[in-house]
């Protein structure tokens, strides 16, 4: 093929070519168009719509409106089937069912609550108004519910109830005392049984049916919510006070005071005191701290009122049993009332530490305070009683004498004396901290020498009615001999210690001598006599 040819064959193709890209341009051209006339078509669409779009979405926001509208509605009623169902249990009282009558009463203080909080409601203001009244007839039967629950199931604990929560060793025996301890005898109770004592199980008597104990907490605590805590103080001090009351009468337990204590004699008194010790430890052991227990679960919750309710349901029993300590420690002295003083003494140190804890609340001060006080005029009285005893002794002017210059009846009194006060070793020593930080042995050994002191001066004086010299050497040193001997012979030794008893035989010796030496210038004969009888009474314990 040529070149001619060949340009020609280009010149054609680029000819279509042309044609081919003139063709493309058009059909572009209408493409735009028809675009743009879509362009318009949507724009007016989209303003067509927009009406439309608008009712939809106010629509919607209808439709929520209407959804949440129901939702409270629905609320409200559930609020109003609530009360009707709570009304209707309320109506028919608390004896059918007093655990409904109690869920009834909380279901009608949640719609209180509810319609107090939404007062925006049309009937919310009527609602309320019927619902409180509701409420306050409600509580009104509860307190009467309360009232009658727990007279019904408080009853006056019985002697033998009592003696059983006791440990065995202070179970009254069959004359109706202690085994052995505060029983007026003037015998304290060994270590031995002290430390028994202190580690001995009490079991507190059953006041109230623990069965009843939940249901009697569910009331006063409506009764506390609802308004009513006056009602509820009146009505629990009432019943518990009057039933402890009556607990105590029966176990034996009288009101008395100086002038009753004054009448009596002392074989009475003196087991009126063993009873009161008796007594006193049943009342804080058993029966306060049983009141306390019940008190504290029926008024749990309700803290001021519950302290204040234990105070006054005990504040009339403590004081009857208190004000008969006080009579005796008030009384006219006398020293056979110092052993009872010191048992009673005891026992108030030994409730020392239970009192404290029992009527620790702000409300029950004024009986820690009134105990406290007794213990301490107790312990005032002891030394008192001391002091008179001393004097006592040292003034007796009793005209019995010994025509053979034994042992002064006297002298036996004032050893067996001394010997009973150191059966309390433990009790003196804790009574004399009460007013001195001494060391509580030296206080002791000065009480006893003291006693002993004022015996020898009254031995002295007697000594001197004998008209015989040699009888007033033999009088006294038989007496101090028997001192000796008994003081080394008893507890009494450790104390005083072995100086006062070298020094006392010392004296003894002397009066010896003294009186062997008279004897012998007035009868030889007599002497000898004498001296066999020095000889012996060395031989027995000198």
């Amino acid at each position: 093929m040529g070149v001619p040819q060949t340009m020609e064959a280009l010149g054609e193709r680029a000819e279509f070519i042309k044609e081919s890209l003139q063709k493309s341009q058009t059909i572009t051209d209408h493409m735009v168009a028809i675009l743009g006339s879509f362009d318009h078509r949507l724009s007016a669409l989209e303003t067509a719509m927009r009406p439309t779009q608008i009712r939809t979405h106010s629509i919607r926001g209808a439709h929520g409106n209407i959804d949440k509208t129901l939702k409270a509605a629905e609320v409200i009623l559930s609020q109003f089937d609530l009360t009707r169902k709570a009304e209707a249990k309320i109506l028919r009282g608390p004896h059918e069912d007093l655990e409904s009558y109690l869920e009834a009463i909380d279901q009608l203080r949640s719609n209180v609550d509810f319609f107090s909080s939404n007062k925006g409601f049309k009937c919310s203001d009527g609602v309320l108004n019927h619902a409180n009244q509701l409420l306050s007839k409600a509580i009104s039967k509860l307190e009467e519910e309360f009232r009658q629950l727990l007279a019904n199931y408080s009853k006056p604990v019985e002697p033998d109830r009592l003696f059983e929560c006791l440990p065995d060793s202070l179970r009254p025996s069959s004359s109706g005392s202690p085994r052995n301890h505060g029983d007026g005898s003037g015998k304290s109770p060994t270590d031995h049984q002290e430390k028994s004592l202190e580690n001995a199980v009490y079991t507190l008597p059953i006041l109230i049916p623990p069965r009843v104990l939940p249901l009697l907490h569910d009331l006063a605590q409506q009764m506390a919510q609802g308004g009513h805590q006056q009602q509820l103080f009146r009505i629990y001090r009432d019943t518990r006070a009057s039933v402890l009351e009556q607990s105590l009468r029966k176990l034996g337990v009288e009101r008395l005071g100086k002038d009753d204590v004054q009448k009596m004699q002392w074989e009475v008194l003196e087991a009126k005191i063993g009873n009161w010790i008796h007594y006193m430890r049943i009342a804080v052991k058993l029966l306060f701290a049983g009141e306390k227990k019940i008190c504290d679960h029926i008024l749990d919750g309700v803290d001021p009122l519950r302290d204040q309710c234990f105070a006054e349901v005990t504040v009339s029993s403590v004081s009857v049993l208190l004000s008969f300590g006080e009579a005796i420690a008030k009384s006219k002295r006398s020293p056979e009332k110092l052993f009872v003083l010191l048992d009673m003494y005891e026992i108030m140190r030994e409730l020392h530490s239970e009192i404290e804890l029992l009527f620790e609340s702000k409300a029950c001060i004024e009986m820690r305070e009134a105990a406290l006080s007794l213990t301490k005029r107790l312990a005032e009285t002891v030394q008192e009683t001391f002091v008179d005893f001393e004097e006592a002794v040292e003034k007796d002017a009793t005209k019995t004498t010994v025509l053979d210059g034994t042992v002064h009846p006297l002298t036996s009194y004032v050893i067996n004396y001394v010997k009973f006060l150191f059966d309390y070793q433990s009790t003196l020593k804790q009574l004399f901290k009460e007013f001195d930080a001494s060391d509580p042995d030296a206080l002791l050994a000065s009480v006893t020498t003291r006693m002993m002191q004022a015996l020898q001066n009254n031995l002295d004086g007697k000594s001197k009615q004998y008209r015989d010299p040699s009888l007033t050497h033999l009088f006294l040193m038989n007496n101090i001999h028997y001192i000796v001997r008994s003081v080394q012979r008893s507890e009494a030794k450790d104390l005083l210690g072995d100086d006062w008893v070298q020094i006392h035989r010392r004296i003894v010796q002397q009066h010896a001598n003294q009186y062997k030496r008279i004897s012998w210038a007035k009868d030889p004969a007599v002497s000898l006599c004498s001296r066999w009888c020095v000889w012996r009474w060395r031989c027995n314990g000198s």
